[in-house]
């Protein structure tokens, strides 16, 4: 019987990180490396306030301070590294059909010959409440539960944990872990990558400015995987015509791949032509509002009708905003089938196809989270010997609802955007590389807001050959796709050469 006195450890007492030495196998050759699974404490005036998690692989090089290092973060927020880690950059990633589908349990985890170790060291960073990274309490000595035992992380209250849940700390924390992870390990004249996917992207965007303003820390490249880099062409509205138009590429492109555009078309010109459309005449139309007539709203909707594969009743019924959930759920409603926003091309049963609005899971944001829950908890408990009570927060929904998007210098009534970041860290540092990529079937974030977007920044000449734009088929997740991340695997091997050699 455990003495009322005595308190219980914190969960965050009983864990231990781990080095091992691996070795990922490639046709011609072998690469070994460190793998470093490990917490790494952030300060408030020299108190420590939390621990990140973090997973490090380094390459074993004669001058690894010569090496690049590649930074790599999710998005959600609330979402830890897993994705990118174990989908497609680590030495090891989960197995999916060949076009991103879901495989049968159990999970397989296999050796990844695309893994970017063989051109990167590279370090996978769970944010605040995901992953293994958990906050103390302001007084972890003295602070007890109404049990007077000590909090674990995992029953701590939410002012210690939510100070991390807003754009601004955020960002600091990440910097923090950045400056102290290139001391400890004495890496800061490496060339120097980040990486973010979704709300990563978001991130990766403001850092390229953050960085080199509060921290010091010069980039040589920063990728932006499926980016939300403007919030306010996440949501449409009647006001926010770009929004309507940039979701229609993706749309043709699912239409395409799921047949239904008549007769069946080329992809590349039926996107240019979407593309085009959206532009040219989605945009100019929605703005007359109910200056249009009669007979160009017909027009409208008859083309469109054409370019996304849905019945022209449906697209009248809506005025030409033909929201994703619509789409997602009218484009094969006849076998019984709803797509998935995060990949159109993927599909799932509709389990209640009587219902007036769709209630059923996402299946490329529901569906995936078994496969990458039993990856990770297997590669981290059993491979690299992670010990610890804390459970593996893959999509931590308190960060998602609580986070904040506050900027200390911006008001933009409620919109949080990267972009105007984005040209700063590219004007500060002429020398950065930058390249945004997408899947063309990505419902949420879509290809062609990005471009969009570039076409706006008004970047200087010399600055504009430092920007590439490539989009991959496959949806958010694109490098699901074997023959999507084999390709891309190829381009990035180019993109770090040339901004390496930029340097």
């Amino acid at each position: 019987m455990t003495n009322s006195s005595e308190t219980k450890p914190s969960a965050l007492d009983n864990r231990q990180g781990n080095t091992t030495e691996q070795v990922l196998t490639l046709d011609d050759a072998s690469l070994r490396y460190r793998a470093i699974a490990d917490w790494q404490t952030l300060y408030d005036q020299e108190k420590a306030i939390a621990e990140l998690f973090y997973i490090a692989y380094l390459a074993e090089e004669v001058e690894p301070g010569q090496r690049p290092l590649t930074f790599v973060f999710n998005g959600g927020p609330g979402a830890a590294s897993v994705y990118l880690h174990l989908g497609a950059l680590g030495p090891k990633r989960v197995g999916f059909d060949a076009e991103g589908g879901m495989p049968r349990p159990p999970v397989r985890l296999l050796d990844n010959p695309q893994s970017w170790l063989r051109f990167s060291d590279l370090v996978f960073v769970d944010p605040i409440g995901t992953g293994f990274s958990r906050t103390w309490p302001q007084d972890r000595d003295n602070h007890k539960t109404n049990n007077g035992e000590k909090p674990t992380p995992e029953s701590q209250e939410s002012p210690e944990e939510n100070r991390f849940w807003e754009m601004e700390q955020d960002l600091n924390s990440l910097g923090e872990f950045m400056q102290r992870f290139l001391s400890r390990y004495q890496r800061w004249l490496s060339p120097i990558f980040i990486a973010g996917e979704s709300y990563g992207g978001f991130r990766v965007a403001k850092m390229t400015r953050k960085l080199q303003e509060t921290f010091g820390i010069g980039l040589s490249g920063a990728i932006l995987i499926s980016p939300a880099l403007e919030f306010s062409l996440l949501e449409g509205s009647d006001y926010n015509l770009s929004y309507w138009a940039t979701l229609i590429p993706s749309y043709a492109a699912a239409a395409i791949y799921h047949n239904r555009v008549q007769p069946p078309a080329d992809l590349a010109a039926h996107l240019q032509r979407a593309e085009q459309f959206a532009q040219e005449t989605l945009i100019p139309f929605l703005a007359l509002g109910d200056r249009v007539s009669p007979s160009q709203s017909q027009a409208v909707y008859a083309t469109l009708a054409e370019l996304i594969g849905l019945p022209v009743a449906l697209i009248e019924q809506h005025g030409g905003r033909v929201d994703r959930e619509i789409f997602a759920r009218e484009l094969l409603r006849e076998e019984g089938k709803v797509l998935g926003l995060y990949d159109g091309a993927v599909t799932a049963i509709d389990p209640f196809p009587d219902r007036l609005v769709f209630a059923g899971n996402d299946p490329t944001l529901d569906g995936v989270q078994r496969i990458f829950t039993g990856a990770i908890n297997h590669h981290l408990r059993q491979t690299l010997k992670v010990e610890t009570e804390l459970s593996y927060h893959l999509l931590n929904l308190d960060v998602f609802k609580s986070w904040k998007y506050v900027f200390k210098r911006e008001v933009k009534q409620g919109y949080m955007g990267a972009m105007d970041d984005l040209r700063a860290g590219m004007a500060l540092n002429p020398y950065m590389q930058v390249f945004i990529t997408h899947g063309i079937y990505d419902l949420v974030t879509t290809y062609f807001c990005s471009a969009h977007l570039a076409a706006l920044m008004k970047l200087a000449p010399e600055l504009r050959p430092n920007l590439t734009l490539k989009n991959y088929s496959g949806g958010h997740m694109f490098y699901t796709w074997e023959a999507s991340r084999q390709q891309w695997f190829a381009d990035m091997q180019g993109f770090y050469a040339q901004a390496v050699s930029a340097d």
